[in-house]
């Protein structure tokens, strides 16, 4: 037997169900993740570039102090340049004295020595250092007076080697005389130990 269901079926309800979106890839995930990442660079970078800017300003504040010093050491140098300078410039002054001294006292020993010996009517007039060697010029009345002069010079334990180089003949108006010119050596011993106690007794 066949049944008829003459009754209206029921509508069923239909529920949607809810949306949902597509599901999120880790591709998308890390893209997200970009801009943190660039902006940490970007601070690092910052940073680095302040420190290096902070170091690089201390470096040079260094070197400008390391300069300035530089400069004043050279000037420092320079002042103890000068100094010494002043001192050698001095030391040499005082050694020149010294030598003066000492040759001054040789030399008005020697002139008092020949002085000693010169006979009357013999007179000098010129009298040349040349180390140990003295040459002598000067007028006479006579050779016996010019030889007199010789034999005198010859005596005195500080003169040697005595010798007469020229003997001349000169008249002047009425008078008639010989210029003569000798040399000889000086041998002075005591003069060395006498400087040494007049030095001693400036410095007491």
């Amino acid at each position: 037997m066949i049944r008829i269901n003459l009754l209206k079926p029921e509508k069923k309800e239909i529920r949607e169900a809810p949306a949902v979106g597509p599901p999120e890839s880790k591709e998308r995930k890390r893209i997200a993740y970009y801009p943190f990442i660039y902006l940490l660079l970007i601070l690092a970078c910052v940073a680095l570039f302040l420190h290096q800017k902070s170091a690089l300003s201390r470096e040079q504040d260094l070197l400008r102090t390391a300069q300035q010093e530089k400069e004043a050491l050279k000037d420092v140098e320079k002042k103890l340049q000068e100094l010494e300078d002043q001192k050698n410039l001095l030391e040499r002054k005082i050694t020149l004295i010294n030598s003066l001294k000492a040759v001054q006292d040789r030399s008005v020993r020697i002139m008092d020595e020949i002085s000693k010996n010169i006979p009357d009517w013999v007179w000098l007039t010129d009298l040349n250092f040349n180390g140990t060697i003295v040459e002598v010029k000067g007028r006479a009345l006579s050779n016996n007076l010019i030889a007199d002069f010789i034999y005198n010079l010859e005596q005195s334990p500080y003169l040697e080697k005595v010798e007469l180089i020229s003997s001349t003949q000169r008249r002047v108006q009425s008078d008639q005389f010989l210029e003569f010119s000798l040399t000889l050596n000086y041998t002075l011993p005591e003069l060395t130990s006498q400087g040494e106690e007049n030095q001693q007794g400036e410095k007491k």
